[in-house]
């Protein structure tokens, strides 16, 4: 014998769409008059209105020793308050012919003071994070890199990565 639930299931299911936009928040986006960027939920302070779905709670997996810190993936999309990460320089698919490569990464707004920027070549930490969007590259092999810089937060968490670019070094 069955039992009669409290709530219908498209009760249940309205209920729970009630709950999760209720949870949705809003957020404004302000810009000073030097180009700073802040977040806020004070509408007082003006801004562009910006609303925030709420995160969905996925549980994770135990990670296996064997996987490295960059194993694989995308750690996510860039955290408030970058709008753009990615290497400007060299363009993807640049032949250079020095042993001196320089590296710019593009960082809009620009970079906080408690982040810092890392340099991988070929997925191999290349120069350690500095608090810089511009790095030297010396001595490269002949032959085909792949470049990548990863945004570290103030606790040394990686962020965000941009996305691979390939270059090439002529003998």
């Amino acid at each position: 014998m069955r039992q009669k639930s409290g709530l219908s299931t498209g009760a249940a299911l309205l209920l729970g769409l009630w709950v999760s936009a209720a949870q949705a928040q809003t957020v404004y986006r302000v810009v000073d008059a030097q180009g700073n960027v802040t977040f806020t939920d004070n509408p007082e302070r003006g801004g562009k209105a910006i609303t925030l779905a709420p995160l969905q709670s996925v549980p994770t997996a135990a990670r296996p020793a064997s996987l490295s810190p960059r194993a694989k993936g995308n750690p996510g999309q860039p955290f408030m308050p970058y709008d753009r990460f990615a290497i400007a320089n060299p363009a993807a698919g640049a032949s250079l012919r020095n042993n001196m490569t320089p590296v710019e990464v593009a960082v809009s707004p620009p970079l906080r003071d408690d982040h810092q920027i890392q340099l991988l070549v070929n997925g191999e930490l290349s120069q350690s994070a500095l608090h810089s969007d511009a790095f030297w590259l010396a001595g490269l092999p002949a032959g085909q890199h792949q470049l990548q810089a990863e945004l570290l937060d103030s606790q040394g968490r990686i962020q965000h990565r941009t996305d691979p670019v390939t270059i090439f070094i002529a003998e």
